[in-house]
C-alpha cells in the first residue's frame, strides 16, 4: 500500500506532469478547432490541482483567446480573452507580474487578442487606443515590447519610423531603409540572409539601407549565461560568420527593440524616403513577399 509520503510524491508528480502537457495538448485541441475540448482539458488540470487556476492553466486559457482570434471568432476570442485577463489580475494581487514566466505571456496574450479583435470588427481606432492604454500602464514590465508589436500592428504603417538610440536612421534621411532585427540565437534569422543580400544587390545602387539591429538576452551558444561584454563579443562573432557579406551596421541595444516592438525575431521594417513606415512585419519574409515591397520605395 502506498504511503501517505508516497500518495504526496505521486500526485506533485501528476500536478507536475498535467501543467507540462497542458498548454500543449490545449495548442492542439485548438488547431483541430477543438475549443470545448481544450476548455475542458483546462477544467481537468485545475481539479487535479485542487481546484485553482495556476498560471499554467491561465496560459493555456489565453492560447483558446488565441486561437479564436485567428480564426475570426471574435465573441469567443473576447471571451477567453476577458477571462484570462481577470484570472490575471487575480494573481496580481499576490505577486508581481513578472515574478514567473507564464502570466507576462498570459496577460501579454489576453491584450493582443482584445486589441486585435477590435480591429478584426472594424473598430481599428477603438483595438489602437486599447493597445496605448495597454502599453502606458504596463510599459515598465516584459510585456511593453510584445504589447507595443500588436500597436504597432494596427497603427504603424504611414506613421514616421521611431527613431534608433544610434542616429543611423536620421543619417540615412532622403534614402529608403530596411530595418533588420535579428537576434543571435534565431535560425530564422539567419535563413534570411540570402534574401537580404539578394535585395542589397540589387537595390543597394538604387540607395537602399540595410540596418540591422540586435540585442543581448543574457546568454551565449548553448543557452550559457554570459555578461553585456562577453555576449556582445559573441554576438560580432555570430554577425560575421553567418551575416557577413551584408553591408549593414548593427547597433546593439534592448531600447531599439522595445521601441519597434520586436518581439518577435525577425522584424522587418520598410522607411520610405520621407522616413515614414511602409511594411511592419514581425516574422520572416520570402523575397517573393519581400522585394515588391522595397522596389516600391525605390523606384
Amino acid at each position: 500500500m502506498m504511503t501517505k509520503l508516497a500518495a504526496l510524491l505521486f500526485a506533485a508528480a501528476t500536478a507536475a506532469v498535467l501543467r507540462a502537457d497542458l498548454v500543449a495538448d490545449v495548442r492542439g485541441a485548438i488547431a483541430q478547432g477543438r475549443f470545448t475540448e481544450g476548455e475542458a482539458m483546462i477544467t481537468a488540470a485545475e481539479r487535479a490541482q485542487g481546484g485553482a487556476p495556476s498560471p499554467e492553466s491561465i496560459l493555456a486559457l489565453s492560447w483558446l483567446g488565441r486561437g479564436a482570434q485567428a480564426a475570426k471568432r471574435w465573441d469567443d476570442a473576447e471571451r477567453y480573452a476577458t477571462a484570462t485577463r481577470a484570472l490575471v489580475e487575480a494573481q496580481l494581487k499576490k505577486r508581481p507580474l513578472d515574478a514567473e514566466p507564464q502570466l507576462p505571456l498570459a496577460l501579454g496574450a489576453s491584450i493582443e487578442v482584445i486589441g486585435h479583435t477590435f480591429a478584426g470588427r472594424g473598430q481599428r481606432s477603438e483595438g489602437v487606443a486599447y493597445l496605448q492604454g495597454e502599453l502606458k500602464k504596463w510599459h515598465a514590465t516584459s510585456i511593453r515590447t510584445r504589447t507595443q508589436k500588436n500597436l504597432h500592428l494596427l497603427s504603424l504603417v504611414g506613421q514616421p519610423a521611431p527613431a534608433l538610440e544610434t542616429p543611423l536612421l536620421a543619417k540615412a534621411k532622403g534614402k529608403p531603409v530596411l530595418l533588420f532585427f535579428w537576434a543571435h540565437w534565431c535560425e530564422d534569422c539567419k535563413g534570411q540572409f540570402s534574401i537580404l543580400t539578394r535585395l542589397q544587390q540589387e537595390y543597394g545602387p538604387k540607395s537602399l539601407v540595410l540596418i540591422g539591429p540586435t540585442q543581448r538576452y543574457g546568454y551565449v551558444a548553448g543557452g550559457e549565461e554570459a555578461p553585456p561584454d562577453r555576449e556582445a563579443k559573441y554576438i560580432a562573432e555570430v554577425r560575421k560568420s553567418f551575416y557577413g557579406d551584408l553591408k549593414m551596421d548593427t547597433p546593439l541595444s534592448e531600447e531599439n527593440f522595445k521601441r519597434y516592438g520586436c518581439s518577435t525575431t525577425p522584424t522587418l521594417v520598410l522607411v520610405d524616403r520621407a522616413g515614414k513606415v511602409q511594411l511592419y512585419h514581425p516574422g520572416r519574409m520570402t523575397y517573393e513577399q519581400l522585394q515588391p515591397a522595397v522596389a516600391t520605395l525605390v523606384n
